[in-house]
């Protein structure tokens, strides 16, 4: 009697150890899937790639919160913030952390939209940003991004190229999780080929010691960064709810009813507030593990919780981040090349899956956002026209945010019907 009871245990637990392996190496697999684009924004915007990973994880497991549990969602770093928070380094001297205080006031404007939608509902809010608002934005925010992509890939056209080709190759040829992993591949590949060309200096890495605690840094507010970078949130909500509804598509639950919109928006607006505090970019809900849910088919929303303390606890590898600042930037650009190429593609293909009507009254308001969002700063040197919203004397609201507030005005009056 007593044998059979210690074989029957003895079986619990081979099967719990079984079960603890498999989600271990499911969470490692999201950790894979989200990790290239994660340190790929702090890289290229000078944040610091640690606190990038730590916020990541923190803000996953905040997310997770605030949804109950429910949704299996990675957040990680938002590249539809990369245009803004490069503008505001280059107006205050390089100095992030005016982009920080900015990445709060789009992480609170989050946080009252959530509240808003609880109250009103999701399809009032929702009338304001149409398709045809939308989709242009994000047009706007990749062709933005792609000079400085060709910038960072001219300091060595072969290596960029290589790592281009390697990326395109894999996202083209690949089939299953290797099509995941075509960012992480290309960029380790054209690493190696750089290192033996000799354009990477391993020295800092040999100094630098195995763990360390990331370098946080607290925000400066100004009103003049605050408003640059918060009308992005008009484009991200979109990205949001396309993400949510996919990752509920994926899973067959729906997600923007339970545990509700308002709570998915909530999670998200938290863990951008939050990782901004520290001194990491914005966050957003993740496609690449929506992806990786699709192709396991386990939608176990604790593997993704697992994938976040792993994710903070790179955060204190200092090796990790160390070795990720010394990818060469033409490796960066290459992929960058890519990655921005197809942030304009998404913007086509909201107008096209949402069947936006090419009629009189949205090509105004399509044609007004691309027009102000890439051609205003063409117009003010040409023409000495100055176009935006000036709120100090050496800021003002233009490019993409005075694209969006002009849009969303625009197609309110003109669809008010």
């Amino acid at each position: 009697m007593t044998e059979n009871i210690i074989v029957e245990d003895s079986k619990k637990t081979e099967a719990r150890l079984l079960t603890n392996s498999k989600k271990i190496i499911l969470a490692l697999q999201h950790l894979i899937a989200m990790f290239g684009a994660t340190v790929l924004v702090p890289i290229l915007t000078g944040f610091d790639p640690s606190i990038a990973l730590f916020a990541a994880g923190l803000g996953t497991l905040i997310f997770h919160l605030c949804t109950k549990g429910k949704v299996p969602v990675f957040l990680g770093s938002s590249f539809a913030f990369i245009p803004v928070i490069l503008k505001v380094k280059e107006i205050y001297n390089g100095d992030l952390a005016y982009a920080q205080g900015g990445i709060i006031g789009a992480g609170l404007i989050y946080i009252i939209v959530s509240f808003l939608i609880k109250k009103v509902g999701v399809e009032r809010i929702k009338k304001y940003l149409s398709p045809q608002v939308i989709g242009p934005m994000i047009i706007v925010i990749g062709l933005n991004l792609i000079p400085t992509a060709f910038g960072m890939a001219s300091e060595n056209f072969l290596v960029a190229g290589i790592t281009l080709g390697i990326a395109l190759l894999i996202n083209f040829k690949g089939k299953g999780f290797i099509k995941q992993l075509a960012i992480l591949i290309a960029v380790f590949l054209g690493y190696m080929i750089s290192l033996k060309m000799g354009l990477v200096d391993t020295t800092v890495i040999k100094e630098a010691p195995l763990f360390a605690v990331p370098a946080f840094r607290l925000p400066k507010f100004d009103m003049g960064a605050i408003a640059i970078i918060t009308p992005v949130v008009l484009a991200v909500f979109m990205e949001h709810l396309g993400d949510i509804t996919t990752n509920g598509q994926v899973v067959g639950k729906n997600f923007v009813e339970d545990p509700g919109l308002n709570r998915t928006l909530l999670g998200d607006g938290l863990a951008t507030t939050v990782a901004a505090l520290i001194g990491g970019p914005a966050n957003t809900t993740y496609g690449e593990n929506t992806g990786v849910l699709a192709i396991t088919k386990n939608y176990d929303p604790s593997i993704l919780r697992l994938a976040a303390i792993f994710a903070i606890s790179l955060g204190f590898i200092s090796k990790v981040g160390t070795t990720l600042n010394t990818i060469p930037t033409p490796v960066m650009g290459g992929i960058s090349l890519m990655l921005f190429s197809m942030i304009s593609l998404i913007g086509i293909k909201t107008i096209k899956t949402n069947e936006v009507k090419f009629n009189l009254k949205n090509m105004i308001v399509m044609g007004i956002i691309l027009l102000l969002g890439l051609g205003s700063g063409i117009i003010e040197s040409k023409f000495g026209i100055t176009i935006g919203i000036p709120i100090t004397e050496s800021v003002k609201i233009s490019g993409l945010s005075f694209a969006a507030i002009v849009g969303i005005i625009l197609n309110a009056v003109l669809n008010r019907k």
